[in-house]
């Protein structure tokens, strides 16, 4: 009886990998994009949006993780990527740090949108690595 359950298991795993192959991947993709995946696509995937990135994107940026990029989150919505040299409390140090930063084009700024501060998760969203 094991020998007959495992037989028709391995016939049904195969059938529905053979399904599935025949499917389109370009297909797959389409159906799998939402707004977020649309808005990643965009200059915003490429670069920090101030208004919008989450704490673990400031990582890869000498200088700015934690400290800077989690005054950069409290300091938000901001008009302009300017804007950041406006936070109160900022060192000389941080100011031409942040103008660095500035001056090679790394920030953006882009309207607020939910699918990215959706539940306030911007400065701990769980995930760790």
């Amino acid at each position: 009886m094991r020998r007959f359950v495992r037989l028709v298991f391995v016939i049904a795993l195969v059938a529905l990998t053979w399904i599935g192959a025949g499917y389109p991947q370009a297909a797959l993709a389409e159906a799998s994009l939402n707004s977020a995946d649309a808005k990643l696509a965009t200059e915003f995937g490429k670069k920090i949006d101030v208004n919008n990135t989450n704490i673990s994107n400031f990582k890869s940026y000498r200088g700015l993780y934690p400290t800077l990029a989690q005054k950069i989150i409290a300091n938000a919505p901001y008009d302009s990527a300017e804007d950041v040299l406006k936070i109160a409390g900022l060192s000389d140090r941080q100011k031409s740090l942040l103008k660095e930063y500035l001056d090679a084009g790394t920030f953006t700024v882009t309207p607020v949108d939910p699918v990215f501060n959706e539940g306030d998760d911007r400065i701990n969203n769980g995930a760790y690595k």
